[in-house]
């Protein structure tokens, strides 16, 4: 009897799911534990790996269709064998019996397509890209987590490839040079997205504003800090610029409790603990991880939580409860040269801060014109829910702390 692929349960709150793509097409042969397609849930986009060796006899989904949990989206088999659907009706379709009479009647088992048997781990975009480019990822070595493959080093198997072809065609005609585009459908966590933002925007009153901190000092005290074995290890504390702007930006939080807020259904709710949100760039996307109860961290403990929570979010492996409840954010586009950018609010939060990237910069110190490292911090908020003055003021503590950084220490 056929084996089903089913709709997994990504998380606790995870109802239903949406296939995003089919690797494998009705009637190819595919292998226990090779990927036959991707499906999201929110913001998780996942492989889902064959459960037994055979034929893929049937796709019960198409792409875009939405599943419940547990369902079935295909069924797996050999030749001949009967589909048993959730109704526990059995028989099998015309289009069964085609495609196991094709298979029987072959002379040999059809070459599986370049690229397509899964030896390595490889994201969902990463796979789609090689197989329209006809890159085998078996020779490709991955860059990613535990050797994943990613879009980029694809892009520099392209790259490879292309260099190795002998003089390309230079002749093409200016007119057809500019025919060729590219055009993607919008689906899974771009499509999430994408909805989200919009509705952010239209559905909040939102304003940012800028300031500067002096982390000249905090610069200092992370090297030293950093050179300083754990006082629970023999390791090295490795802290982050953004460990310390968690930090005070939780403490400043503690002060202005109307910054810990969210506006729903025109009701504003304070929070007296700080779930905070950690902003992490993926592939497609981009991830909230929250650190629950963060008032309740040192620098240290929090620059653990970021670096698990983050290790989690580039591996797929968050849970959807590490990704909910959350009551004010942290964003950063410092690594990426970025200065002063403005953050979209990630409702139903008052509250998102930017941090860009530090520069040196002339400074005056007293009578004195010095080098001083400048970090660039970016607040959007709900205007319907916080007035510009109080915003400020919330801001200005956080700079407060960055520019005094041993009081984050206490």
């Amino acid at each position: 009897m056929a084996v089903e692929i089913i709709m997994p349960k990504l998380g606790m709150g995870m109802q239903e799911g949406t296939v995003v793509e089919w690797l494998k097409k009705q009637g190819e042969q595919v292998e226990k534990g090779e990927s036959v397609a991707v499906i999201s849930s929110d913001k998780i986009e996942k492989d889902i790996e064959a459960p037994d060796n055979g034929i893929l006899l049937k796709i019960a989904a198409d792409v875009d269709d939405t599943v419940s949990v547990g369902k079935a989206i295909g069924y797996i088999g050999q030749p001949g064998e009967k589909i048993e659907t959730g109704n526990g009706e059995e028989g099998k379709s015309e289009q069964h019996k085609e495609t196991a009479a094709a298979i029987q009647t072959s002379e040999a088992p059809a070459r599986k397509p370049m690229g397509l048997q899964r030896k390595s781990r490889i994201s969902p975009a990463a796979r789609k890209l090689a197989q329209q480019e006809g890159i085998d990822i078996n020779d490709i070595t991955g860059t990613g987590p535990q050797g994943r493959v990613t879009r980029e080093d694809v892009e520099k198997a392209i790259e490879k490839k292309k260099a190795a072809v002998e003089e390309p065609q230079v002749h093409k005609r200016e007119e057809q040079v500019q025919d060729e585009i590219s055009t993607k459908q919008v689906s899974g966590m771009r499509k999430v997205i994408a909805s989200r933002m919009f509705s952010s925007l239209q559905q909040s009153a939102q304003l940012t504003i800028h300031m500067r901190a002096n982390v000249t000092e905090l610069l200092l005290l992370r090297q030293k800090v950093n050179g300083q074995p754990d006082s629970n290890s023999r390791a090295k504390v490795k802290l982050t610029i953004t460990d310390f702007i968690a930090r005070a930006a939780v403490l400043a939080l503690a002060d202005h409790k109307m910054m810990n807020s969210t506006y729903e259904g025109d009701q504003i709710t304070s929070y007296h603990s700080v779930h905070l949100g950690m902003a992490v760039a993926l592939e497609n996307g981009l991830v909230v991880p929250v650190i629950k109860h963060a008032e309740r961290y040192s620098v240290s403990q929090l620059s653990n939580e970021i670096k698990v929570l983050g290790k989690k979010a580039r591996e797929g492996t968050l849970e959807a409860d590490q990704m909910k409840g959350s009551t004010f954010t942290i964003t950063s586009l410092g690594a990426e040269g970025v200065e002063f950018f403005t953050p979209i609010l990630n409702p139903p939060e008052v509250g998102i801060l930017g941090a860009g990237s530090i520069a040196d910069t002339p400074v005056f110190v007293g009578e004195e014109v010095k080098r001083q490292s400048m970090l660039p911090l970016s607040l959007t908020f709900d205007h319907r829910a916080i007035d510009g003055v109080p915003a400020s003021r919330f801001l200005q503590t956080i700079k407060d702390y960055l520019e005094n950084p041993y009081h984050m220490l206490v």
